[in-house]
């Protein structure tokens, strides 16, 4: 793929951003959102300076249910249609507080969850009738199963995973590919008070794969791919014994 056009929401993550110097450096023109403009608009002027053809950006607060229409309408007509969208927004709530504090869980289960599928859909209607097009969304491999130390943002992903697997086969002949992005855990500012391992992988890295998950048109990607047998194994345990496990 080359000289693509491009929606990135959540484009001031770690990811996003590393995946977006990527279709910068092979001349993609870009759109991109974040609630923080400023930030988006700096990342804009790098992605310029990298040799994106043409970049946008815009503000738009996932939380905000009734700004996503209008800010998906304003992206596909600044570049008159759009060859993939990217939705790589995303939050890491606190477990324990999510324990005790629903308003606080239900925000962040909004955030991680609702919003993604609620401007999925949007996403989907606009591609469909274009007629072609990719959207790409990062889930998690924390969605594959409910662990203790973060089961709702992981209901979350599981919910965001299920909505896009759905969406896939619904869009499997209108021309329009539903690819799924599960990253492990990734090294960036969002889990900056987590101790780094050998499972860990930069944003750069995740990067590249979803670079070629796209570019392959895949279903499903996990990043980096090893993942997909740990998830496979963690899957596999029998609940009577998962739930005696500390992961």
């Amino acid at each position: 793929m080359s000289g693509k056009r491009i929606l990135i929401v959540g484009a001031t993550s770690a990811i996003a951003e590393a995946t977006a110097r990527l279709f910068a450096a092979r001349g993609d023109a870009l759109y991109l959102l974040a609630r923080d403009r400023a930030r988006a608009h700096a990342i804009a002027q790098d992605l310029k300076v990298r040799g994106a053809t043409t970049v946008h950006s815009a503000e738009l607060d996932v939380a905000d249910f009734s700004a996503h229409a209008r800010a998906i309408e304003r992206a596909f007509a600044a570049m008159d249609g759009l060859d993939i969208a990217l939705i790589a927004h995303g939050t890491l709530p606190n477990q324990a507080r999510c324990d005790m504090d629903i308003d606080y869980a239900l925000r962040e289960f909004a955030v991680n969850g609702t919003s993604t599928i609620a401007l999925s859909n949007l996403i989907a209607q606009k591609l469909q009738a274009q007629g072609h097009g990719m959207l790409a969304v990062i889930s998690s491999v924390a969605g594959d199963r409910g662990r203790a130390g973060n089961y709702l943002y992981g209901a979350a992903k599981a919910a965001v995973s299920t909505y896009l697997s759905g969406l896939r086969q619904r869009l499997n002949k209108q021309g329009v590919n539903v690819l799924t992005i599960k990253p492990g855990f990734v090294d960036t500012p969002m889990t900056a008070q987590f101790k780094k391992g050998a499972l860990w992988a930069t944003p750069e890295a995740v990067a590249r794969g979803i670079m070629r998950a796209m570019d392959r048109r895949r279903s499903v990607a996990y990043l980096p791919p090893f993942w997909w047998v740990i998830m496979a194994v963690i899957r596999a345990v029998p609940e009577f014994v998962f739930r005696r496990m500390k992961l």
